[in-house]
């Protein structure tokens, strides 16, 4: 039986166990996953490991995001035989608990609010004193319930004018509960602390580079190659070792666990360790770092023979940015302060990272969606917004991206093997419903035979068979979604996306807490101390898998909100101006689409629609004039 038909009937076998453990009728209770189109999910709190209930818009009531909800189990719609295949449908009967206590929105007309968090009701009615506030301002609502529960509440505080820089950035955070920037005496305690012992070996004499983003501030990664002469090579990772100066459970150790990460807003970068510490434990060039490294030995296939960790103090040799090692790459073009050195140490990283690429490829059979990035550039000293950049991965984020790969497998393998407890990152594979709704849409919008996009060979098959048209963006998005959110554990389970299980996060300790609390482990082990067990670290995996997707939830936010003023502020300079668009949804009163120079979506009415464009189906494109969009 071929491994993708053991792996399907293993996970219908799972399911079925799952909604047999579920009866018709029953009620659960649980805390409820709203989603922006209205509907949710609710996994029950009593620890059976039950499946996670299906809330459709229509039955979630007035449940928020976040509440602890009873839920009463539907049976399967008459008619409709696929229900039986699929997970446990509810419906909200009770609102057990309403975590929310507050909420920002921006005001609207009467004694209306329209809250920024895209979980919440789209319009919410408020009472009482407007506190100064005007039409259009952010303000923080303070949370009640009308009689029959309904969302209501009045003005706490007002924060500001939307469409000001400054006041969108803090109605984000506010919002998303972000802390703001370290204190003064924050940073002046940082850039007093003076970095702990630990025998460390002396490798200044490698040729190390930086390579990172041109106007990146925080330098936790460096690399080094060298040709061992009988056909291997030996790829440094250096990367620099916080845990000498961040110890657990002291000041900046409890802060930063606080944070969980840096955070980067368009214009407000929030640090998760203070900006003086960080500068000082970055590796600059020129200048003598502490760093973790590995070193791994790879073979002229790629494959990774053997490696070592190692406490080290390094120098970097020089400071490289994406840009021009791309256009060293592409084109062989070298920078005019570049090192007689530089070019031939690329040269030979590059070779060695493209077959342990290939060798990645061909073994582990990693899910690869080449999606670009599309977000807001702003000037935070000037506090104004520059432009849009939109980026694809290319080779050189790919040679960095590799290694620290390999690195992080490698500490990931390791833990278990020194039988320390870690935080893994993990990435289950996708629901079964999830796969079949993507394989139905895929034949009925396109003609396409998915086959099972759970299986990862099957999915990689199906991604290299798209044409290099409007719709591949669009298909990749589609498949992202079908997929389960990546979170910590303690537990090495598998990384579908990777192809890689018992995969740890351990090269970006000054924006990733769960990247230093490993760093913190391998100390307390490498100086024969006490480390933390797995239940300790089960609920700092735990909170940071919670803040990541809350400092998701605020970029995008933010990024959106932005990219949405650029917008409307081009419509107020041409009003007659057209946006190339995608059909992204098909509905009766309309289309949805996206405009793919912002990454935005808009609101097509079927009476606006164009009348020569024939028949439209998903993925086709239109050129729309901006009076026909709806944001």
């Amino acid at each position: 039986m071929k491994k993708s038909r053991k792996v399907r009937l293993r996970r219908i076998a799972e399911r079925t166990a799952k909604r047999k453990a579920l009866r018709d009728g029953e009620c659960i209770t649980g805390k409820i996953s709203m989603t922006a189109g209205g509907y949710g999910f609710v996994v029950p709190d009593d620890g059976s490991g039950k499946d996670e209930v299906f809330v459709p818009a229509k039955f979630a009531g007035f449940a928020l995001d976040g509440d602890t909800v009873k839920v009463k189990l539907l049976p399967p719609r008459p008619g409709h035989p696929e229900d039986s295949e699929r997970g446990p449908v509810g419906k909200v009967v009770e609102i057990l608990d309403r975590q929310r206590k507050s909420f920002v929105g921006q005001l609207v007309e009467g004694s209306f609010v329209a809250p920024l968090n895209k979980r919440l009701p789209e319009v919410v009615s408020i009472y009482g004193s407007r506190k100064g506030a005007v039409r259009g301002d952010w303000v923080r609502i303070k949370c009640e319930s009308s009689e029959n529960g309904e969302l209501t509440g009045k003005i706490g505080e007002v924060i500001g004018e939307a469409g000001v820089l400054s006041a969108d950035l803090d109605a984000v955070m506010a919002e998303f509960e972000l802390p703001g920037k370290y204190s003064e005496e924050d940073e002046n305690l940082a850039r007093a602390i003076v970095p702990a012992k630990i025998p460390r070996s002396d490798r200044r004499d490698l040729f190390i580079l930086t390579i990172d983003p041109f106007d990146a501030k925080d330098f936790d990664d460096a690399l080094s190659i060298e040709d061992n002469g009988d056909g291997t090579y030996t790829a440094g990772i250096h990367i620099a070792d916080v845990a000498a100066y961040i110890r657990p459970k002291e000041r900046f150790d409890k802060l930063a666990g606080l944070r969980g990460f840096s955070c980067y807003l368009p214009g407000r970068t929030l640090p998760m360790l203070p900006a003086g510490l960080t500068a000082k434990i970055s590796m600059q060039e020129n200048q003598d770092s502490l760093a973790h490294s590995v070193f791994l030995k790879v073979d002229s296939e790629g494959r990774v023979l053997s490696g070592t960790r190692e406490h080290t103090l390094v120098k970097v040799a020089q400071r490289l940015d994406y840009d021009e090692v791309q256009e060293f790459l592409d084109r062989g073009t070298v920078g005019g302060r570049w090192l007689d050195k530089t070019p031939e140490t690329l040269k030979l990283l590059a070779q060695v990272v493209r077959k342990m690429r290939s060798y990645r490829e061909k073994t582990e059979e990693f899910i690869e969606l080449a999606l670009p990035e599309v977000r807001v550039i702003c000037d935070e000293k000037s506090n104004t917004v520059t432009g849009i950049d939109r980026k694809i991965s290319r080779e050189s984020e790919q040679l960095v991206e590799e290694c620290m790969l390999a690195a992080n497998q490698f500490v990931g393998l390791q833990l278990p093997q020194k039988q320390l407890a870690g935080i893994y990152r993990v990435h289950p594979e996708p629901e079964m419903e999830k796969t079949v709704e993507f394989s139905e849409v895929m034949h009925d919008a396109f003609g396409y035979n998915v086959g099972d996009i759970a299986d990862r060979k099957c999915c990689r098959e199906f991604i290299a068979s798209l044409p290099e048209d409007p719709a591949k963006n669009l298909i990749l998005g589609m498949i992202l979604r079908s997929f389960a959110r990546a979170s910590y554990s303690v537990k090495g389970d598998i990384h579908f996306a990777l192809g890689k299980t018992f995969y740890a996060h351990f090269t970006s300790p000054i924006r990733r807490y769960a990247d230093l609390t490993v760093h913190q482990q391998l100390w307390q082990l490498d100086l024969n101390q006490r480390t933390k067990s797995a239940s300790v670290l089960e609920s700092v995996a735990r909170h940071c898998s919670e803040i990541e997707e809350r400092i998701d939830g605020a970029c995008f936010a933010a990024n959106d909100r932005l990219k949405l003023r650029m917008v409307q502020e081009m419509i107020e300079r041409e009003p007659a101006r057209k946006f190339e668009c995608i059909v992204i949804k098909m509905l009766n009163s309309g289309v949805q689409v996206e405009l793919p120079e912002f990454a935005l979506t808009a609101f097509v009415a079927r009476e606006d629609m164009p009348r020569s464009e024939g028949r439209i189906n998903i993925g086709s494109v239109m050129k729309l004039r901006s009076d026909a969009l709806r944001f």
